[in-house]
């Protein structure tokens, strides 16, 4: 168990039930936001009235924190209790995260004056030296009831890291508090964290960091609250809604559950061109048939803000639970993304636009001005640096290109079959083909070696290499043969759908198709497998040897296993490609091995490719993309055909 947690549990105990909380009736505001992802400046959005499409920005730290602030100013007003809060992934998004690694995020987050975050997964991006540092600097609580630090050289002493924090209001008036005697009659709100209970092993920087079952942990300290007298509960999560909604029905106790991690804009936004997602404020019955929970949670990059305003009972069960995420958007309109001077709308549909705005059943979007000190502020010390990083304009987005890890009925990768066509374009280039002396025949990108989706808007270089395609790992091409191919799709794709697997190795592929269909869960047989040979699909001969171009994931054998580190343990003819002071140069592999450890290590024939130089680029994958982009989609669109007919039970 967490020591701050222990301390906390005793500290209940000791102080018991007894307690001179007033019976009252009791009203309580939530703002929150969620995976915000580093986006402090404002994203390009495509909205939709009375059928014309038109474009322009929405969110940023600093339009949030304007809105956030018109929101206490309500609550002040109307001497209501008042909360924002943050649900995790804060961190890895935006070349500003690249750049600061999390503590531009403390800065802005700090001068947003939250009071409470729990932690993403996207926080254990880097390592808890860095993760301790951030919960160090903010001046909010970080909150983590099931993560244990007891064992964790950097996060077990950060006091900032809590279980809970409790707030004792006396009408709009708050204070922290260590236990509900020290509030006397005040009413007290607890907020606890959940953090994802699988973190360990979806591939994050852990270090020696323990998690805790969401539900028993969530349970026993809500039972401990609960016992020193506190009445009302808010669980700040980041475990997705399907898990929220569960832990709802599961657990007894918890007031509001404030979310994160689903990333879905909760509500109906049919009416701007968006979709229609679950209702915002879903309340779901607790295990003891007396208690309900409400479940609410915000979208992401901060483009909205949620609200929601629960209603107690005198014996301090929910009577109440209304609210509603507002789009939070310029006032200026477009008629192209690229948004220039002379594609503003007309006036007369810039007048029919805000009158939509502003109808009293359009709550579900607003225009909001930025704060302009934090605006300024961020220009001044953040951007320069940023878009000097970020270069020129290579393409413009005219729609977002979504990102997931497996191809599944209504949720794919619209990224990843353009980021192996890149690969493909890019090694059968005559300058790459000068280095190489080959030619590729297809291309093979795991899923997880994407970051993220791409938004609409411009796209310029640096944001290929700091976000969308972060990573240090070359692209490499290898002969296989068909057969070891085919054994390469089945190990990553059977690993990618197995039960609680993360998808992050399922094979996204260019200049190849195929059909799996699973069979039982987790397991399942190839049906097809083509390529395409002089604008022809033909059939993948088992026999024949191909030219098949890899990423780091696949090459090193972590997606393809046992097939792909069999092709290359003895005479293998692979080559990595890196730039070398600014000069592309080919790396010749002799063969894979294990160390001691079990972990695989690449034995290079001749000098030995180490990313981690000054003067060595890896990161061939972005420079891959952005050559395709500019050259080719400089009005970047999803494929018409991705290749790959996934068949699931």
């Amino acid at each position: 168990m967490n020591k701050t947690l222990m301390a906390s549990l005793l500290a209940l105990a000791l102080t018991g039930c007894a307690s001179s909380q007033s019976d009252q009736p009791f009203s309580l505001t939530l703002a929150h936001i969620n995976d915000t992802q580093s986006h402090f400046d404002a994203d390009d959005v495509r909205l939709s009235f009375a059928n014309k499409a038109v474009y322009t920005r929405a969110g940023g730290s600093a339009r949030v924190f304007n809105y956030a602030n018109q929101l206490r100013e309500q609550a002040h007003t109307n001497n209501q209790a008042f909360l924002f809060l943050h649900a995790g992934d804060a961190w890895q998004g935006s070349g500003y995260f690249t750049q600061h690694k999390g503590a531009m995020n403390a800065d802005i987050l700090s001068r947003m004056q939250l009071d409470a975050m729990t932690l993403g997964e996207r926080e254990f991006a880097l390592d808890n030296r860095h993760l301790a540092s951030f919960i160090e600097q903010v001046d909010f609580p970080v909150l983590a009831a099931n993560l244990d630090a007891r064992q964790d050289a950097d996060l077990q002493a950060v006091e900032n890291l809590q279980p809970y924090v409790l707030y004792a209001f006396k009408g709009n008036k708050k204070k922290r508090v260590a236990s509900v005697k020290d509030a006397g009659k005040s009413p007290v709100v607890a907020v606890l964290g959940l953090v994802r209970q699988d973190m360990a092993t979806a591939g994050k920087q852990v270090g020696q960091l323990s998690f805790e079952q969401e539900v028993s942990r969530a349970q026993s300290t809500v039972n401990a609250l609960k016992e020193q007298g506190v009445s009302h509960i808010v669980a700040l999560t980041h475990l997705g809604l399907e898990r929220d909604n569960q832990l709802a029905q599961k657990v007894n106790g918890i007031d509001v559950i404030v979310g994160g991690h689903a990333q879905g804009l909760l509500g109906d936004f049919t009416a701007l061109g968006g979709t229609k997602n679950e209702p915002y404020a879903r309340r779901f019955t607790n295990p003891d048939g007396r208690g309900s929970t409400c479940v609410v949670q915000s979208g992401q990059f901060g483009q909205a803000i949620g609200k929601v305003t629960v209603t107690f009972t005198y014996d301090g069960r929910v009577s109440q639970c209304e609210g509603g995420n507002t789009l939070l958007v310029d006032q200026q309109f477009y008629t192209d993304v690229r948004r220039n001077d002379t594609q503003r709308v007309s006036e007369q549909q810039q007048q029919s636009i805000m009158a939509a705005i502003a109808d009293a059943d359009a709550d579900n979007i607003a225009i909001v001005a930025e704060d302009k000190s934090l605006q300024q502020y961020i220009a001044k010390e953040y951007q320069p640096a940023l878009l000097k990083a970020y270069g020129k304009v290579i393409g413009v987005v005219p729609q977002t290109l979504a990102h997931a890890q497996l191809p599944v009925t209504g949720k794919s990768s619209q990224v990843a079959p353009l980021v192996a066509a890149s690969q493909l374009y890019w090694l059968n280039t005559q300058g790459v083909q000068s280095v190489t002396g080959r030619q590729a025949d297809f291309s093979l990108v795991a899923a997880s070696a994407i970051n993220q989706g791409v938004e609409i808007g411009a796209i310029k270089a640096g944001q290929i290499s700091m976000e969308l395609l972060p990573g240090n790992n070359p692209i490499s091409l290898v002969s296989l043969t068909g057969h070891q191919v085919a054994g390469l799709l089945l190990e990553a794709i059977n690993g990618a759908i197995a039960p609680n697997a993360d998808g992050g190795s399922f094979p996204y592929v260019a200049g190849l198709r195929y059909q799996f269909n699973e069979t039982s869960r987790g397991r399942g047989y190839l049906s097809r497998i083509e390529y395409a040979r002089n604008g022809q699909w033909t059939r993948l001969d088992p026999n024949t040897q191909y030219q098949v171009a890899l990423t780091g994931f696949h090459a090193l054998a972590n997606g393809g296993g046992q097939t792909l580190f069999d092709a290359q343990q003895v005479l293998t003819d692979r080559i990595d490609l890196a730039y070398v002071n600014g000069n592309l140069a080919a790396f010749p592999v002799a063969r894979l091995s294990k160390n001691a450890q079990g972990a695989i290590e690449v034995n290079y024939i001749n000098q030995p490719l180490n990313c981690q130089q000054a003067q060595v680029s890896c990161n061939t994958p972005a420079y891959a993309f952005t050559d395709y982009v500019r050259d080719n989609r400089p009005a970047l669109t999803a494929l018409a055909e991705p290749g790959i007919s996934l068949n699931r039970l």
